[in-house]
């Protein structure tokens, strides 16, 4: 519960462009094809697809919004590992947020979401929380939470 009312005291805090709150969370997708070709669609007759799929494998969906920024962004990679959580963090405070002062990132509990998954990608002298300047910091949802649906959420302004 206290994680919680960690996310939401950050929620109600009046928007900062130089301290951006981001929430982040990945999925992983089966890719499929089909086996075979699709109807395309006639007058009074929807388009028909067969049911039968073929398994293509599978790929990891990092998302990431800032609600009160009007941002979001998705970045598809082959897996999900530590490594490849360190590269999305590094790619939002270097290539997103550059001039931001420290980038509050919301994010769940997933074991790869850590400062050793840094370490692991980058080695100490840039993993560490010692950077130069420290411009990251998590807050973790708790571990039942899910708030991916605000990903899905249209953005304000947005069609």
């Amino acid at each position: 519960m206290a994680c919680m009312e960690d996310v939401l005291d950050l929620y109600c805090e009046p928007y900062d462009p130089r301290r951006p709150v981001v929430c982040m969370d990945e999925t992983s997708k089966q890719l499929v094809g089909e086996t075979r070709v699709p109807v395309p669609p006639a007058p009074d007759r929807p388009a028909r697809y067969d049911y039968e799929y073929e398994r293509r494998g599978t790929a990891n969906v990092f998302l990431f919004t800032e609600p009160l920024g009007g941002w979001r962004q998705a970045n598809v990679t082959e897996r999900r590992t530590r490594v490849d959580w360190a590269y999305q963090m590094r790619h939002l405070l270097d290539e997103e947020y550059p001039e931001a002062d420290r980038v509050r990132v919301v994010l769940d509990n997933l074991n790869t979401h850590s400062i050793a998954s840094l370490y692991e990608a980058f080695g100490p002298a840039e993993g560490s929380c010692s950077r130069s300047p420290p411009r990251g910091r998590s807050t973790a949802t708790g571990v039942r939470s899910v708030w991916t649906g605000a990903l899905r959420q249209p953005m304000p302004g947005s069609s």
